[in-house]
């Protein structure tokens, strides 16, 4: 993907703390209505405003991977921060930090997205530009609700901009009518934006029809592992990819491994599906290759903050292509840590490396989860986890080697861990495949309490908001 040109990048928030704020954002208090959306310039420069809080660091710049790796089974704290070790330790409460950036930032790209929506569906701009754009800003925002009830479960529904006269105390909202939200704008955006190979190279970045399609499968696999589960979850999941890879690999493709996180050459890189842009300046870096940089290699800005838990090191096979271009040896000890994220270029705490949500090994690995929860006897479910498998240098699972359903699941778990490291994935992924206190117990002996099946609702919007009731347990 190439990079978007951000056009607001002052409207990034690096912290929000209060229900107040979530709600009522005044994401575009420098621009009014009247004088706004007039244009396609207008609507995509505040669809931009949209993306640019992704960005933030207590967002998609740090805090997906800090939340969900950390409360995995891959990663372990470096130098201690607050809010770091209770994550780890399966100990953290509602006033745990990252745990309400999680919320807070999530809050405020839904609020900036409702804006776009309605105000470019009013606006002046010609039918197919205006249902792409907002096909994208659907997409952000069925993006951040997904985020939200993995997390959190029962969320407010929030699905126009809020003004000041609104409501800024809302209920919870089930989760059904949440997914429900979710696949609505995911279908919209997945008729309404383009194909990949279709989006002009200066908009490379922007959401694509190919996005739409692989974000609802990951939503319909995590549906059906829910209560709110519907018949044709797993049947519509493997639909979802099958789309995607209808068009690949001219459209998307996998890559050598190490080239998927090179970003010398992330403008030509087909296995990238969506990611959130970082470079350097002018435009905004990530600090994440920094956090996991041992003092001993780096000394001078080395930050060693995060290490790669050891008995996940030890569980790539030798001959995996992966390992070397994911973890590292801290000279002198027995230390491991990340180094996917690399960036020669980095300067301090700013590198190029775009943050991945969507890729498409993804897509293959969900295609075989699909297939084995349909039909788990189908010898077809192997395809799409040998190519990953392939690519790694690995040889390919087999009926023999995987002989059961719950084997296979087994099997999905390992390879995800070992493709999707500290990509932010790893927590949901062993939520939605029912393995979280299988490995919290094998790795961290912890019995894991069923009130860490989710996390907290924030103190802070419980306080001022006395209609959001708390999680059990917390």
């Amino acid at each position: 993907m190439k990079k978007i040109n951000i056009l607001i990048a002052v409207m990034v928030l690096l912290n929000m703390s209060s229900c107040k704020k979530f709600l009522q954002e005044d994401a575009y208090d420098f621009i009014s209505e009247d004088n706004f959306y007039k244009t396609e310039g207008d609507a995509y420069a505040a669809l931009n405003g949209v993306t640019s809080v992704m960005q933030a660091q207590q967002y998609y710049g740090r805090t997906v991977w800090v939340l969900n790796d950390l409360t995995g089974d891959q990663m372990k704290v470096g130098l201690p921060q607050t809010n770091r070790p209770e994550l780890y330790s399966q100990t953290y409460t509602s006033t745990n930090g990252e745990v309400s950036n999680w919320w807070n930032n999530s809050y405020v790209l839904i609020n900036r997205a409702n804006d776009v929506i309605q105000n470019v569906e009013k606006g002046p701009i010609t039918p197919v530009i205006r249902d792409n754009i907002a096909g994208n800003a659907k997409f952000l925002r069925a993006l951040a609700y997904f985020d939200l009830i993995r997390s959190y479960g029962d969320v407010p529904l929030i699905i126009k901009a809020t003004e000041g006269s609104d409501n800024l105390k809302p209920s919870r909202t089930p989760i059904k009518e949440v997914y429900a939200q979710i696949i609505t704008d995911l279908k919209f955006a997945e008729a309404n934006c383009l194909k990949e190979d279709k989006i002009p190279a200066a908009s490379k970045g922007r959401v694509s029809s190919g996005a739409a399609s692989a974000l609802l499968a990951k939503v319909y696999l995590t549906r059906a592992a829910t209560a709110a589960a519907e018949a044709t979850d797993y049947q519509d999941a493997l639909t979802a990819c099958n789309k995607v890879i209808a068009v690949s690999p001219g459209v998307y493709t996998l890559l050598p491994f190490a080239d998927v996180f090179n970003p010398d050459k992330k403008a030509t890189n087909k296995e990238e599906i969506f990611v959130v842009q970082f470079g350097l300046a002018p435009s905004t870096g990530t600090i994440t290759p920094r956090m996991h940089l041992p003092k001993s290699v780096f000394p001078n800005d080395g930050n060693e903050a995060f290490y790669v838990e050891n008995a996940f090191a030890l569980s790539y096979s030798n001959t995996d292509l992966r390992k070397a271009a994911t973890i590292g040896v801290v000279p002198g000890t027995a230390n491991f840590y990340y180094l996917k994220f690399t960036d020669p270029a980095r300067q301090g705490n700013s590198a190029r490396n775009n943050w991945v949500i969507l890729r498409y090994a993804d897509v293959l690995l969900m295609q075989s989860e699909a297939m084995n929860q349909l039909n788990s006897g189908d010898p077809n479910k192997f395809n799409g986890i040998n190519a990953v498998r392939n690519r790694a240098g690995l040889l390919p699972l087999t009926p023999i080697t995987t002989p059961g359903k719950e084997d296979f699941i087994s099997a999905l778990v390992d390879e995800r861990g070992w493709e999707f490291a500290a990509e932010g994935q790893r927590r949901y992924d062993l939520l939605r495949l029912g393995r979280m206190k299988q490995q919290q117990l094998k790795i961290h002996n912890i019995t894991l309490d069923d009130k860490y099946l989710l996390m907290p609702v924030p103190e802070t919007e419980r306080t001022l908001n006395e209609n959001l009731t708390q999680n059990t347990g917390f």
